[in-house]
């Protein structure tokens, strides 16, 4: 999942964003959307890069890691799109406790369950590489942590 440094979303813009580069005024970014329109954000704007987002947990003081979530969500669904918006607030709910088991009701909102789905449904179709890339790193990392025993 190291492509999520590269991925973001802007405060004001919906949709996620591949940063290209920087500018004198800003950055330049991608939509990731069929369009692929190319555009500079200020240097105003509020950046969320998605590598560095983390979901709140309610036993401890750890946050898990956005892509943590991604990753669980790509193996529990097996790459489907899902639909957030035809989801009832108990399913939503459901949805989280099952990619996520402990993660914090009181501080994880509905509306960040939803934004959750909606970037995972954006990756999966725009940025594929971004599961086919994590598939293989895990083995990877398995093995290191096997060799570390």
């Amino acid at each position: 999942m190291e492509l999520l440094k590269e991925i973001a979303n802007f405060s004001g813009k919906s949709g996620l964003y591949r940063i290209l580069k920087p500018g004198r005024g800003g950055v330049i970014v991608e939509s990731l959307d069929a369009k692929r329109e190319k555009s500079m954000i200020g240097a105003s704007a509020r950046v969320s890069v998605l590598k560095d987002i983390s979901i709140f947990m309610a036993d401890t003081d750890q946050a898990t890691p956005l892509a943590t979530v991604f990753e669980n969500i790509h193996s529990k669904y097996q790459g489907e799109t899902l639909d957030a918006k035809a989801m009832s607030d108990y399913q939503l709910v459901d949805f989280m406790t099952s990619v996520l088991p402990g993660y914090d009701t009181e501080r994880v909102y509905l509306s960040d369950v939803r934004k959750i789905i909606s970037w995972y449904n954006i990756l999966l179709v725009q940025l594929p590489q971004v599961f086919e890339q994590a598939a293989e790193e895990q083995p990877a990392a398995e093995a290191a942590e096997e060799e570390a025993k």
